[in-house]
């Protein structure tokens, strides 16, 4: 059995630069265990394999590995996986056309929307399949230790230590400044005892920080996934927007924030998010970015 497969760098204008992505554009006969072994193999954040639509009225069915489980939705596999099959223009022998597709995933249906320049696709963003959803708030200990950081590194006015998704349930945490952000470390091992897979995905750390045209920088921690830090988290950053808005005092909102990830980690990612907020209640969220080609290949399964 012959996959086909690409690499592309989400949220970037930049080989090298971003989220890397594999792409398994024909995975239809896979096995579960068989994709899981695949994304292991490729030992990236994450790998997607594109199936067939159960409904024909959508682009196709994905899904999305990380090197140690299957993720119901995230942001930069979505990201990615539209720019390939808008360049690739088919999918399955149909036709990818127009601007927009719909991806059926685990969390539900995925609205993504293609920017083209020159008749080119360049960059997608993606509507967050479900609403913002507010869960527990985690003792800041938990969080001091999981990360390597100090008691007065944490910003706690805004909100404490408090867990929120649009898909995939992460541990949001703001911190006082650049230099705490950038001083964090993941401790793998506290991670393990204190927050498993089934509590959260990961800690998505974040400081409103302004730098050029960047609003917010954000690192994201999850090792019990077999992602030891994260160089673009969309789907940690479109529950942020809408976690920012939410706590916004305004009761009819459009925030829009340009988000840097990765940067300390030799991988800067530019992701926009915008948040739609009336009467008082987060009714859409949107990330989005642009994305750079890698490398294809062929996988020969024996």
């Amino acid at each position: 059995m012959k996959l086909h497969f690409t690499t592309v760098d989400v949220f970037t204008d930049r080989q090298f630069g971003g989220n890397p992505l594999a792409v398994v554009t024909n995975a239809q006969g896979l096995s579960t265990e068989r994709m899981q072994a695949i994304a292991a193999e490729f030992n990236l954040a994450e790998t997607t394999f594109v199936l067939p639509p159960k409904d024909p009225a959508h682009t196709a069915e994905v899904r999305i590995f990380t090197p140690k489980a299957e993720m119901p939705f995230a942001g930069h596999p979505n990201v990615g996986t539209a720019f390939v099959l808008a360049r690739a223009g088919e999918s399955y022998g149909r036709k990818v056309s127009g601007d927009r597709l719909v991806f059926e995933e685990k969390a539900g249906l995925v609205d993504m929307e293609l920017t083209r320049e020159g008749g080119v696709v360049v960059a997608t963003r993606l509507a967050a399949p479900v609403p913002l959803s507010l869960g527990e708030e985690i003792a800041s200990e938990i969080v001091l230790k999981a990360c390597s950081l100090k008691a007065d590194d944490l910003k706690l006015d805004i909100h404490p230590p408090r867990v929120a998704s649009c898909g995939v349930p992460l541990l949001f945490v703001e911190l006082k400044s650049r230099t705490a952000l950038r001083s964090a470390a993941p401790r793998p091992e506290i991670f393990a005892r204190e927050l498993p897979r089934d509590r959260v995905v990961g800690i998505h750390l974040y400081v409103q920080a302004k730098e050029g045209n960047i609003n917010i920088q954000s690192r994201m921690f999850a090792p019990e996934h077999g992602i030891p830090e994260d160089p673009a988290t969309g789907g940690a950053n479109v529950a942020l927007i809408g976690l920012l808005a939410h706590l916004r005092p305004e009761a009819d909102l459009t925030l829009d924030k340009i988000i840097g990830q990765g940067f300390d980690m030799g991988r800067p990612s530019i992701l926009a998010a915008t948040s739609e907020k009336k009467a008082g209640k987060v009714v859409a969220n949107y990330i989005g970015g642009r994305c750079m080609p890698m490398m294809s290949g062929v996988i020969d399964l024996g």
